[in-house]
């Protein structure tokens, strides 16, 4: 059977970038191929070749989700069962129809446009082929949905003001324009109060830690970014500029950013790998007069707290009194160990791919010092599944399958487990709700997802409301306190220990508490003064 072209070949991209990442699920044998097009060209075929059901290295079962979703434009014959067939192939093949529409065709057939939700790329073809094989089925267009939303780009920038006629041009641009300049020029503090810089921050990347994928560079770095300045908008209505740098130099990057700073009134570090991250964050931090955030640092901490602070409500526990033990000590890992000990905790083992950090284990870098030198009183020097021996709370921001069930099994009672490394945990999140009372995970199919929109979008909300210069651990506490009060009493549970994004009182909780505390340090400074 020969396929129409799709209407922009999407899938192709799709299954070409993703082939590395695909987790087929099941047996699925592809037997069709064609090509495609897009309006700028052809792009190539779709091969759709049999393929063998295979296994990935984790037992972590990933669900049909929409963003491995297609559209596929299908010609049927018009009979009574032409459209339960097609859904029927397709939940057999292990997908989801979430989406069907019907349309009169031509010569007594039928236009059906059925949009599917699949595991992965792979399996996304494979649903394809299954509906392509039903007898009198033609297969016309194939689009991979998230691609399709992401073209030409996410975001766009928008004129606040009316531009209908020479006046408002005249006051908007030149000549009115240069008395604003000239005004700037005299009183530069008052850049806050008459341009953009009282609601922007710039996410800057240089593409080296992007999500999972690592070192990808700027171009790939990019729709991550128009991502998150989309979540700025969404949630805490910032305007928010992608800045996607073309180098990995640390004395480039500061500059860089330093001398685009009068534009932005908050500096968002997105996806720079660790160590070099610290340097930049410290060094910006010390020469700009605007808050200097590293999101997968500080955005994770802030949401781990506020996670931990809810489930040690849920098990009767307190913070100072509980065992932890973190796998990762990293950026975030690093982040979150230094928030938890400020927030009150006193007995934390770090561990990374050698095992325990502890004082005196030779080749220790600057930041494993500083951990070596914080934590593990007791000097415990062996691997990961021997310091959670016991532990009240593990908290993985580290790797896949680092941790087996039975290694839950060997904590405390009512054992915490956050493991966050995405999209495979640290451990088998259906393995550890064995034995741990409460899960968390990085993942939105699981309950309690530890998500960094759930912090970015209200703390950047109250630094720029209170127009703060700087931002510091007292605000960052305030943030996570703040974001686990948004779920009540009455509500939390195992199952319930972090709100949703949605939740209106998200991000205008976070931005009131970060603004409050912004406020009364910059009061204090001003009596500390006087």
């Amino acid at each position: 059977m020969t396929l129409g072209p799709a209407v922009d070949g999407l899938i192709v991209d799709s299954r070409a970038m993703h082939e590395d990442y695909a987790v087929l699920r099941g047996p699925h044998t592809l037997t069709l191929s064609s090509s495609a097009a897009t309006p700028e060209g052809t792009l190539g075929a779709i091969n759709l070749r049999t393929v063998s059901s295979w296994k990935a290295e984790t037992d972590v079962t990933m669900a049909p989700s929409v963003s491995y979703s297609i559209t596929a434009r299908l010609e049927v014959a018009s009979h009574g069962r032409a459209v339960s067939e097609i859904t029927r192939a397709v939940e057999h093949a292990g997908g989801v129809v979430t989406a069907l529409d019907v349309n009169s065709g031509n010569h007594g057939k039928l236009r059906v446009d059925v949009t599917c939700a699949a595991t992965d790329t792979a399996h996304a073809e494979s649903l394809v082929a299954a509906m392509a094989a039903i007898p009198g089925v033609s297969v016309h267009k194939v689009s991979d949905r998230t691609f399709l939303l992401h073209l030409g780009g996410k975001i766009e920038m928008r004129s606040k003001v009316p531009l209908r006629n020479r006046d408002d041009l005249s006051m908007a641009y030149t000549p009115g324009v240069a008395r604003v300049s000239l005004a700037l020029a005299a009183k530069p503090e008052d850049a806050r109060r008459l341009t953009i810089k009282r609601n922007s921050v710039a996410v800057v990347t240089d593409g080296s830690a992007v999500l999972g994928l690592g070192n990808v560079g700027p171009y790939a770095a990019l729709p991550v970014m128009e991502g998150k300045a989309a979540l700025f908008k969404r949630f805490a209505n910032i305007d928010a500029w992608p800045i996607c740098l073309d180098t990995q130099d640390t004395d480039q990057i500061v500059a860089t950013v330093a001398a685009i700073s009068p534009g932005f009134g908050g500096i968002n570090l997105e996806d720079i790998s660790a160590p070099r991250c610290f340097e930049v964050e410290r060094r910006l931090r010390a020469m700009l007069d605007i808050p200097v955030f590293h999101d997968d640092q500080h955005g994770t901490a802030i949401v781990v707290l506020a996670a931990l602070t809810n489930a040690l409500r849920v098990v009767g526990k307190e913070l100072p009194d509980v065992k932890i033990v973190m796998s990762g000590a990293g950026a975030a890992g690093t982040a979150v160990l230094k928030l938890l000990l400020i927030a009150g905790a006193k007995n934390v083992i770090s561990c990374d791919i050698s095992g325990a950090v502890h004082q005196g284990r030779p080749g220790l870098n600057e930041n494993l010092a500083w951990i070596a030198e914080h934590t593990n009183a007791d000097a415990y020097q062996g691997n990961l599944a021997g310091a959670v021996v016991g532990a009240d709370v593990f908290i993985g921001v580290s790797a896949p399958n680092v941790l087996a069930g039975e290694d839950v099994k060997s904590m405390n009672h009512d054992a915490i487990v956050f493991a966050l490394a995405n999209p495979d945990p640290e451990v088998d999140p259906d393995e550890a709700r064995e034995y741990a009372a409460v899960v968390a995970t990085g993942r939105s199919d699981y309950p309690n997802q530890i998500n960094n929109v759930l912090a970015f979008p209200g703390v950047f909300r109250g630094l720029l409301d209170a127009q703060s210069t700087k931002i510091t651990d007292t605000m960052l506490v305030a943030a996570a306190r703040a974001l686990a009060d948004v779920v009540p009493a009455e509500e939390l549970g195992p199952d319930y220990i972090v709100p949703s994004v949605f939740h209106p009182d998200v991000a205008a909780g976070v931005a009131a508490a970060v603004r409050e505390a912004a406020l009364a340090e910059d009061e204090a400074a001003h009596l500390d003064e006087e």
